[in-house]
């Protein structure tokens, strides 16, 4: 029989036992030198005549026997292996953010591309497996993350995103739409696929609803978050190397950014399932997002695999401890008197 422990370092206090045994010999000794010091030699014999040695031998026995078998439950021995399938189940997501200057526009609190950011970070802490990728955009567009299942790697990409990083200013939609589709997407499944879409919507002529039709062939549904004032817009605020923020100006006129809601609402409709979220200048909450339209998705088997479980048999040692602790408090150290 194959014993495998579970927490194999517990067994180094097994050491402890001579120590335990030290000091009970130890107490023994200081409580018969306390003794003598009331009674002399004699006088003592026949105070402790009733007192048995080898029932005290026993006493110290059971305890060190009990303290033996905790150290080993500790240890979580398991045997008796039983084959289990472990499957990873999930859907391919990817984040598409838009860095384009725009997303500098302070409608929603510090601005939209921040925002956008923490919503992204709030959609971590409740995934389920699924594997996740970050593509960043502007004029054109950059793989931050792969589709990958490293949380923590896709947090570190994300914590470093900014209208810095890619090179090209703009805000070319279609041209990410088609990024994503070439370069993070693959070809082996026609559903299974989401892509988040978190941008104001103002594309400069990159045909993103035929993007969209193509992904939406491919089986991938686009959930679009709209940022921004839908209405007269919002002007963008720039900061220069100084710290000193002025409004971005364009042939003298102050440049506002305002979300083209029919542009995200006509892309979702090219893809299967896909959704448009009018978030505005409100909260958005990517969390219930995923909960609501994700989470409870068809899902594909990502990884699977067999593996031998070891059933734990910790109780009996546990249960055998607690026994021998239970007898060694009853058991008496005097003799049976005749």
């Amino acid at each position: 029989m194959t014993v495998v422990w579970q927490s194999l370092a517990m067994l180094h206090y097994l050491w402890l036992l001579p120590a335990v045994l030290l000091l009970l010999l130890y107490a023994g000794y200081r409580r018969r030198q306390a003794l003598l010091r009331f009674a002399e030699y004699g006088m003592l014999e026949r105070l402790t005549a009733q007192l048995s040695l080898a029932r005290r031998r026993w006493k110290y026995a059971l305890l060190l026997l009990a303290l033996a078998l905790l150290v080993i439950a500790l240890a979580r021995p398991s045997w008796n292996p039983v084959p289990r399938d472990i499957r990873r189940e999930g859907r391919d997501v990817v984040f598409v953010l838009d860095v384009s200057k725009s997303m500098l526009a302070d409608d929603l609190k510090p601005n939209r591309l921040e925002r956008a950011k923490l919503a992204i970070n709030d959609c971590l802490d409740v995934l389920e497996g699924d594997r996740i990728g970050l593509l960043v955009f502007a004029g054109t567009a950059v793989v931050r993350c792969p589709l990958t299942l490293d949380y923590g790697f896709f947090r570190m990409m994300l914590s470093d995103v900014d209208t810095d990083s890619v090179s090209r200013g703009g805000t070319m939609i279609g041209d990410a739409m088609r990024k994503a589709m070439r370069d993070i997407f693959d070809n082996q499944e026609r559903q299974y696929k989401d892509l988040v879409l978190i941008t104001d919507g103002e594309d400069q002529g990159s045909f993103p609803v035929e993007a969209a039709k193509q992904l939406g062939d491919m089986g991938v549904r686009i959930l679009a978050i709209g940022l921004g004032d839908e209405g007269d817009g919002t002007p963008l605020l720039i900061t220069d190397e100084q710290g000193r923020r002025s409004f971005l100006k364009h042939d003298g006129q102050v440049v506002h950014s305002r979300l083209d809601a029919d542009t995200l609402r006509e892309m979702v409709a090219a893809t299967p399932g896909g959704r448009y979220l009018p978030v505005g200048t409100g909260n958005v909450d990517l969390g219930a997002v995923y909960r609501n339209l994700i989470a409870n998705a068809e899902k594909r088997e990502l990884e699977s695999q067999t593996i031998e479980r070891y059933e734990e048999k910790f109780q009996i040692f546990l249960g055998a401890a607690l026994f021998l602790l239970a007898f060694e408090g009853v058991l008496s150290e005097r003799r049976k008197r005749l």
